[in-house]
């Protein structure tokens, strides 16, 4: 690599550890250092050393974060958060004005579909549900006030699949802005701004952070103007990423490389033995050649994930009791970590969708692959099915 090489010729793995990364200037320090401090000195009135004058507006810590989530999703700006919920709600009073209206995915994060319908809702702005694996059905459900269109891909919990670049051109032919929540690919497994959206959204919480220690968000564009909206409501808003907590989900993008490949190897082995057991009606995994999005994950993303959802035959108190009989899967909700987890959605996560057109199944069980041995997260999972 040459001095004169662009951050966006170096590889993935190398912007991971570097962007945003600069030596301290004062002790030489590889690691930022976290700037634990609210204020700062001025040189006279009006002159900041650097920008920063109060730390929710711009904190170093938290600087070296956002520009090293913007290197890694290709975008002009990263903005970090306090948790996936402010960096969504964020988006969302930047983008929508009352009267406006949004397509939501049939196979959402709970929280998402909470945040919609009984927060978003009471401004005024309309939202319907759609298939966002069918272009066309996001083309139906698209109205004259139609602002945007939100995507999860892979979805949140049946792992749905978006032809991303598909639906970029239905939503912006009709004027609307595509946001897409990468949390559970990565930036690693998939660039959704380089297939056509406008803006990124993550739970840094989940694989960025990756130890389960720290809660976060974050938002990524490429839009300039845009950028500078969201810059302005996340200042006035407040729900800033704190700056330890900035400094956590950086260490965790460090390794984020390595981490995504053990959980997706040790996710198609785990796909592979529930296919085969007779306990399990279907396992939802895009690295499963019948997923009926196999071919567009493919395409789209470089691995397909640590996220396994499958069904009992028997049923949801069935799903319930391997939930209760798993060990070294963790009984938890969240994901991303490297322990492995595993949750009902129907009971946990998902509780505020039941009742909904985003309900899921109650024999449905949710599992977060995590980086311990395949071999023991298999022999827990087949005592647990027994």
């Amino acid at each position: 690599m040459t001095h004169e090489q662009s951050s966006h010729e170096r590889a993935f793995e190398t912007l991971a550890i570097h962007a945003g990364n600069t030596a301290d200037p004062l002790t030489g320090a590889v690691v930022p250092p976290i700037y634990q401090v609210s204020t700062y000195k001025q040189d006279g009135v009006g002159g900041l050393r650097g920008g920063y004058e109060y730390s929710r507006s711009a904190n170093p810590t938290r600087t070296a974060l956002e520009e090293n989530l913007a290197a890694l999703e290709g975008g002009r700006r990263g903005l970090a958060f306090a948790s996936g919920l402010a960096a969504e709600d964020c988006l969302l009073r930047t983008l929508l004005s009352p009267g406006d209206h949004v397509v939501i995915p049939n196979d959402a994060y709970g929280g998402t579909f909470r945040l919609f319908a009984k927060v978003v809702s009471r401004w005024g702005v309309e939202w319907s549900v759609a298939d966002t694996s069918d272009a066309a059905a996001v083309r139906a459900a698209l109205t004259p006030r139609t602002k945007a269109v939100w995507v999860e891909t892979p979805s949140n919990p049946l792992l749905g699949i978006t032809d991303i670049a598909a639906v970029a051109e239905v939503a912006h032919a009709a004027g609307a802005r595509l946001v897409v929540d990468n949390t559970f690919a990565s930036p690693y497994l998939q660039q959704p701004i380089a297939l056509g959206a406008d803006v990124v959204v993550h739970s840094t919480t989940k694989y960025m952070g990756g130890h389960s220690d720290v809660v976060g968000g974050a938002l990524v564009t490429d839009d300039a103007a845009l950028a500078e909206e969201l810059v302005f409501h996340q200042n006035a808003m407040g729900a800033v990423a704190g700056p330890f907590d900035a400094w956590l989900v950086l260490r965790g993008i460090k390794t984020l490389a390595v981490r995504m490949d053990r959980h997706s190897e040790n996710a198609t082995r785990i796909a592979d033995m529930l296919t085969a057991h007779p306990a399990v009606s279907q396992v939802l995994y895009p690295g499963l050649p019948e997923h009926a999005g196999h071919e567009v994950a493919a395409k789209q993303m470089k691995a397909f994930g640590g996220m396994v959802s499958f069904r009992l035959k028997a049923g949801e108190e069935a799903a319930v009791e391997v939930c209760n009989r798993a060990q070294l899967f963790t009984l938890g909700e969240s994901l991303g970590g490297v322990e492995s987890l595993i949750e009902h959605p129907g009971r946990m996560t998902h509780a505020s969708v039941a009742g909904s057109a985003l309900e899921v199944p109650g024999d449905l069980v949710r599992l977060s692959v995590g980086i311990e041995s395949g071999d023991d997260l298999l022999a827990d999972l087949k005592q647990a099915l027994a």
